[in-house]
């Protein structure tokens, strides 16, 4: 066991960071699609439900972040569940030296969902959201989203990420189902 802080002294970001890469967790790729046109997207894997009544979900982004100004002024986003076979695209979309314009898209495997926003095809899971708020966190904010739209390839495997890098399921693929796509009323 290694103790990273102890006693009357907090934890560190450094250390705090360190702990958390304990945690494994899934990939997501953030998209949106502003007023004028422009889309945008960025690697998150800070997300998660929230409420089955209403649908809502949560991703935390950097307050000063691009992403979020464009999601709070267009009041809509896409969270793409990535699966396995999308590792390029995470890193893609986490490059800091990745075009900062709707040209990011340009040669990706890339669907319209019903608010706009770009879709990942090959996604393990997409999910269409209006913005329903923000609330901020330190460095971050929580934006929260209302569901308008999924889809959902069950036979897909996740991609993953813990301690600072990427991972698998072990085993076989789930069976696959014939749902692919609901869209709540």
């Amino acid at each position: 066991m290694t103790v990273l802080s102890g006693g009357d002294a907090a934890p560190g970001a450094r250390e705090f960071r360190t702990a958390m890469a304990a945690f494994a967790t899934g990939v997501t790729v953030v998209t949106t699609t502003a007023p004028d046109g422009e889309r945008y997207g960025m690697t998150v894997n800070a997300f998660s439900s929230v409420s089955l009544d209403p649908l809502l979900l949560l991703v935390c982004l950097r307050a000063d972040s691009r992403g979020l100004d464009l999601i709070d002024g267009s009041g809509v986003f896409t969270v793409n569940v990535l699966s396995e076979e999308q590792q390029d695209l995470s890193q893609w979309f986490a490059d800091r030296r990745r075009p900062a314009d709707s040209s990011v898209f340009e040669g990706l495997p890339v669907g319209r969902g019903a608010t706009g926003c770009p879709v990942l095809l090959g996604a393990a899971a997409s999910f269409d959201c209006r913005l329903h708020g923000l609330l901020g966190a330190g460095d971050h904010v929580v934006v929260t989203g209302s569901v308008v739209a999924l889809t959902h390839r069950p036979g897909a495997r996740p991609l993953l990420f813990h301690a600072g890098g990427y991972g698998r399921l072990a085993g076989e693929a789930a069976p696959a189902h014939p749902r692919l796509r609901v869209v709540p009323d």
